[in-house]
C-alpha cells in the first residue's frame, strides 16, 4: 500500500470537525494511501513512498458538482450564448435545445471535453445527468473521476409548433420502461471495476413526468438509499404549466406528494412562489425546501445568459436550504461558476454580505456531498477519500495571496490549478489531464457541431437556418 506525502504545504484547507467547517492550516502535511487520507496536520513523522513538496502550494478538497450534462452541453458552445425564446420568457429549453442535440457519434467527445474541463477546474466528484448512451460507464471510469451516474427518464417529450406554446407528447409506459432501464444501469455503475461510480434516480423534469412515475422513482431511490433529483422551478413556462395542471407551485406539488426530503435535489429551484416573475398567492416554497432538508442545485451561468437568476443564494441559505452547485452548461468550469454565484447573489440582494466565500466554498464541497449522502468527500480529514487539488499560490494571478481561496475564486481561477487527485490517483498534472485526450476530443466536437448545424432547419419548427436563430458576432466580408 503506497503512501504519498505532501510535505509542508504553504496552506491546507483542512476540515475542522469541531466547528463543522473548513479552516486554513498553514505549513501542514497531507498524507494518503490506498485512496484514503491518513493524516492532515503538522509534523508528520511516518514514512512515505512518494513525497511531493508543498512549497508554494495550497491543498484543498476536490469540488463536488451535483448537476451537470456532459453528454450534450459542450455541443452548444457558440450556438446558444445569446439566445432565449421571447415566447417562453427567454428560456432556451423548449425551442432551441432540442434542435442542437448532437448525434450518437458526438456524445463520447462531448463527455470527454466536459469531464476534462471539470477536472481542470478542480471537480473530483460529479453528478452526470444524461440520457443513457453506449459506453457511458466505461468513459466515466476512464476519466478517473468519482461520478454519480444519473440516467434521466420521463413520461413525455416537449416540443413547440410556434415558439410560444409548449406541447407534450405522452407515453407513460415508455417512461416506466425507461426508469427500469435507468435503475439497471445504476446497479451496473455501482459494480463497475473502477470502484468510483455510484447512482442517483432522476426523473428528468417535473412537467414531463407522470405523477406515478415521480412517486415510484422516489420510492426506489429511498429503498436503495440513494439520492433523487429532478429539474423543477426552472422556467416561468414550467411554473405556469404546473399551476395550471395542479393548482399548486412546482415545489408545492412535489411536497404534496411527499417527494421533498434530505436526499432530494431540485435542479435549479429558481421560480418559487415569491419570485418576482412568478408571484403566487402563497409564500411557502422556501419554507417547504428548508423544512424537508431538500437541496437546491444552483447553476447560474446557463440562466444568466438569458437574464434569469436565483433571488438570491444567500437568502436560500439563511432560510435553511442546503445549497449545492453545478455546471449546467459550458464552460464546464466550476471555479467560474462559483465566482458568478457570488456576484449574482450580491447584485440580486443589493448587499455584499448576503454570501461569504466561506459559505460559497461549503456549497461547492460539503453542501454537494450532503446532497449525495456522502460524508467522505468534500473535506480533508483522516478517513475521507483522497480527493484533493493542488493550487500554485505563486502564480501571478494568485498574488497577493493574503487570502488564497479568495485569490483563487475571484482572480486566478483554473489557471492556478496544478494537480488533481481522485482516490489518491493523480488525474491532472501541471495543468494537463492525464486520463483523457482533451484536445483530440475538442477537435472531434468541432467537426460534430458542423453536422448539428446542417440539421437545424429540419428540426426547427420554423425551418430556420442556424444563422437566423443564432447570428454570428460579425458579418462576413
Amino acid at each position: 500500500m503506497a503512501t504519498t506525502l505532501i510535505r509542508k504545504a504553504e496552506m491546507v484547507v483542512a476540515w475542522d470537525a469541531t466547528a463543522g467547517t473548513h479552516a486554513y492550516m498553514p505549513d501542514a502535511d497531507v498524507v494518503f494511501a490506498d485512496g484514503v487520507l491518513t493524516f492532515v496536520g503538522r509534523g508528520y513523522e511516518g514514512t512515505a513512498d512518494t513525497i511531493l513538496p508543498g512549497t508554494g502550494r495550497m491543498v484543498m478538497p476536490g469540488l463536488v458538482n451535483i448537476h451537470c450534462h456532459p453528454s450534450s452541453e459542450p455541443m452548444n458552445k457558440g450556438l446558444i450564448d445569446e439566445i432565449g425564446s421571447p415566447g417562453f420568457y427567454n428560456s432556451s429549453l423548449y425551442e432551441y435545445l432540442p434542435i442542437f442535440r448532437g448525434d450518437a457519434e458526438a456524445v463520447p467527445h462531448c463527455v470527454r471535453v466536459a469531464l476534462s474541463e471539470l477536472l481542470l477546474s478542480g471537480v473530483t466528484t460529479l453528478a452526470d445527468l444524461s440520457m443513457a448512451h453506449p459506453g457511458w460507464l466505461d468513459i466515466l471510469g476512464e476519466s478517473g473521476m468519482r461520478v454519480c451516474v444519473a440516467p434521466m427518464f420521463r413520461s413525455a417529450r416537449w416540443f413547440t409548433r410556434n415558439g410560444h406554446v409548449v406541447e407534450y407528447e405522452w407515453d407513460e409506459a415508455a417512461g416506466e420502461k425507461a426508469m427500469a432501464e435507468a435503475l439497471s444501469l445504476i446497479e451496473r455503475a455501482q459494480q463497475h471495476e473502477s470502484g468510483r461510480l455510484f447512482g442517483m434516480v432522476v426523473p428528468a423534469q417535473i412537467d414531463t413526468c407522470a405523477p406515478q412515475l415521480l412517486k415510484d422513482s422516489h420510492q426506489e431511490a429511498t429503498r436503495r438509499g440513494i439520492s433523487w433529483q429532478i429539474h423543477a422551478a426552472q422556467s416561468v413556462t414550467e411554473f405556469h404549466e404546473i399551476t395550471r395542471r395542479h393548482g399548486m407551485t412546482p415545489i408545492g406539488w412535489l411536497d404534496s406528494m411527499g417527494l421533498l426530503s434530505e436526499r432530494s435535489i431540485i435542479g435549479h429551484g429558481i421560480f418559487l412562489d415569491d419570485h418576482p416573475s412568478t408571484r403566487w398567492h402563497t409564500t411557502s416554497d422556501m419554507d417547504r425546501l428548508a423544512a424537508t432538508g431538500t437541496t437546491v442545485a444552483h447553476c447560474p451561468t446557463v440562466f444568466a445568459r438569458r437574464g434569469i437568476t436565483l433571488k438570491d443564494f444567500g437568502r436560500y441559505r439563511r432560510a435553511g436550504v442546503n445549497m449545492g452547485l453545478g455546471t449546467d452548461t459550458y464552460p464546464h468550469n466550476m471555479l467560474d461558476e462559483m465566482r458568478l454565484v457570488a456576484y449574482l447573489a450580491r447584485t440580486q440582494a443589493g448587499d455584499p454580505r448576503t454570501l461569504t466565500t466561506t459559505h460559497l466554498f461549503e456549497a461547492a464541497t460539503i453542501g454537494g456531498a450532503k446532497a449525495l449522502g456522502r460524508d467522505d468527500i468534500g473535506r480533508l480529514a483522516p478517513g475521507c477519500r483522497a480527493d484533493l487539488v493542488l493550487v500554485d499560490t505563486t502564480h501571478p494571478q494568485m498574488r497577493p495571496a493574503r487570502d488564497p481561496m479568495r485569490s483563487l475564486i475571484y482572480a486566478a481561477g483554473d489557471r492556478a490549478l496544478t494537480n488533481v487527485f481522485v482516490d489518491g490517483r493523480e488525474v491532472v498534472r501541471d495543468g494537463e489531464v492525464l486520463t483523457m485526450d482533451y484536445r483530440q476530443a475538442a477537435e472531434h466536437l468541432h467537426e460534430a457541431q458542423k453536422r448539428v448545424i446542417a440539421n437545424v432547419p429540419s428540426r426547427d419548427w420554423a425551418h430556420r437556418p442556424v444563422e437566423k436563430i443564432s447570428p454570428p458576432t460579425f458579418g462576413s466580408l
